[in-house]
């Protein structure tokens, strides 16, 4: 149940995959995907999701909180159509050159994803998403607020950037 504050009543975000600069050692699943890309993981998985900054995450929230148009309302932050995961290891190899030459851009076949999800409790939870198209739209925050979101593109490759600029990779 929504509450009154400041003649306001709360607004719902609700981001997707997060990416952006990383601070530190401590970050989310979203940013652990990006990493283990970099790190030479041995395939992308047939795997979709929506993606939005970080930085534009804290913008929206800012804006629901001091605008009155998001009085109750409900929005998706994020930015862009769907990648699928391939499509997010092409963009990093095109994009970063040398630091990201452990990418690989081979797709996991699915019927391998199952059996080794048998045994991989992470991977058992990636099967029912195979093939999903997990497609969503920000536009409503950008029609309502004026949230002027940066590209899908420019959320991943600062992640990868500060990942690789503060030495967070293993290997």
């Amino acid at each position: 149940m929504a509450r009154e504050g400041n003649g306001l009543e709360l607004a719902a975000i609700n981001p997707v995959a997060v990416y952006g600069p990383v601070l530190g050692a401590d970050y989310s699943h979203s940013i652990r995907l990006i990493a283990n890309m970099l790190e030479g993981q041995p395939g992308c998985l047939n795997v979709n999701a929506c993606c939005v900054d970080v930085r534009d995450v804290a913008d929206l929230h800012l804006r629901a909180m001091t605008d009155p148009a998001a009085r109750g309302e409900r929005f998706l932050a994020t930015v862009g159509e769907s990648m699928w995961m391939v499509e997010v290891a092409e963009l990093l190899r095109q994009r970063l050159g040398k630091a990201a030459e452990k990418v690989s851009t081979q797709v996991w076949p699915d019927e391998q994803v199952r059996i080794a999800a048998e045994t991989n409790l992470q991977l058992k939870g990636v099967v029912p998403l195979l093939h999903y198209d997990m497609s969503a739209t920000g536009r409503k925050a950008e029609r309502l607020l004026g949230w002027t979101p940066r590209s899908r593109e420019e959320a991943i490759l600062s992640c990868a950037e500060s990942l690789i600029r503060l030495g967070l990779l293993r290997g």
